[in-house]
């Protein structure tokens, strides 16, 4: 089983550059106002154009993407060089280290690992 998340986006072409060029996902389908990212092997992240689809934009609110990583301070190294602003990591009470980011479009990312034995 594959798992999908669809973003409908008002800034559609800033968020596809986004997900493409700064968090270098691969893309595993593409239409002119459709991108499927692929996450892991089960499970892709999709960044629709609000103006094609039947569904608007929530303007980034009420989500946060969640995804777990083999080392939240080593993530967070990579995405600033590589031109993005994370806020610092922190330990959060429920026994990890954590980071967010935002994208274009208002959604919030949360990169987190769990804290060492």
């Amino acid at each position: 089983m594959t798992a999908n998340t669809i973003l409908y986006c008002r800034n559609w072409r800033e968020t596809v550059n986004f997900y493409r060029q700064r968090l270098a996902l691969p893309v595993t389908f593409e239409t002119d106002w459709f991108v499927e990212f692929q996450i892991n092997e089960g499970a892709r992240l999709s960044v629709a154009d609000e103006r094609r689809a039947t569904i608007q934009s929530a303007s980034g609110q009420g989500i946060t993407l969640a995804m777990q990583v083999a080392d939240a301070d080593e993530a967070w190294h990579r995405l600033t060089a590589a031109g993005l602003a994370p806020e610092p990591v922190r330990e959060h009470a429920w026994g990890a280290r954590v980071f967010y980011l935002w994208d274009p479009e208002g959604h919030r990312l949360e990169f987190w690992s769990a804290l060492p034995d």
